[in-house]
């Protein structure tokens, strides 16, 4: 009787080792899955990379000299610092490459508006636009005259038409500054705008194609949209384009025969 008590001890003790073992098991914490490596992440300059396109060869061509004294730089070459994007519907990309501001093409306005304290009157403004992509104005400058505005639309209506937008109610289209140039995409025109108590003068490269007493005029913006270019702006209408050496100076008057 006493073998069988014991080795029923035994068994006992058995049992109890096994269960104590399987507990432990079952404590252990579950592996873990192992921890996947962090993918690299993109270069801070990729979202810009992905804006940029091929500007046409022209746009490396140097910018010619400015003449005269005075000039102040309103574009650094390589920012948009002291712009800021207009916020007009349906807007192309802006952004800054390879030292010029590029417009990209919109439907129908993209434009810039400068943000730093500009002259109201008796000054000049100057600078390099180029039509990028498109057949319509590439530049439309809107600028401040005195207390009101106006703007100077270069290859409108088409692709040809140069005048100022608008005087006495009609705009560059049908007042005696309308012109017809030929603009070619993919070359630099310098722009010029001379704004002064009686005269608009404004001059393609070395042409001047707009000679206009205001004394006795109204001289205001066309209703719509270029409206949101105030005080200051340049935009393009369905046209991609580009500008660069963005410049001005204060003037005492209108530019002579010889200027």
């Amino acid at each position: 009787m006493k073998r069988i008590e014991f080795v029923w001890s035994l068994a006992l003790c058995a049992g109890l080792v096994w269960a104590a073992g399987c507990a432990s098991e079952s404590a252990k914490p579950a592996a873990q899955p192992a921890a996947q490596a962090e993918k690299p992440k993109a270069p801070a300059t990729a979202a810009a990379e992905e804006t940029k396109f091929t500007l046409p060869p022209g746009a490396a061509k140097a910018p010619a000299p400015f003449e005269g004294d005075g000039w102040q730089a309103m574009f650094d070459g390589h920012s948009l610092a002291g712009w800021h994007e207009t916020a007009f519907a349906g807007h192309g990309d802006v952004h800054c490459q390879d030292g010029v501001i590029v417009l990209g093409m919109g439907n129908p306005f993209t434009g810039v508006n400068w943000t730093n304290d500009f002259p109201k009157m008796n000054y000049e403004v100057a600078f390099d636009a180029m039509r990028v992509m498109g057949s319509d104005f590439f530049c439309g400058l809107t600028v401040p005259v005195g207390d009101s505005f106006c703007s100077l639309i270069a290859g409108g209506w088409g692709g040809s038409l140069v005048g100022i937008s608008s005087l006495d109610g009609m705009d560059a289209s049908e007042n005696e500054t309308t012109k017809f140039v030929t603009i070619e995409s993919g070359r630099w025109y310098r722009i010029r705008l001379r704004v002064t108590e009686k005269k608009l003068q404004a001059w393609i490269d070395q042409e001047r194609l707009v000679d206009v007493d205001t004394s006795e005029k109204k001289v205001a913006l066309r209703p719509g949209d270029i409206e949101m270019s105030k005080p200051f702006g340049v935009a393009a209408w369905q046209t991609g384009s580009a500008f660069r050496e963005i410049k001005f100076r204060k003037v005492s008057g209108p530019a002579g025969k010889g200027e």
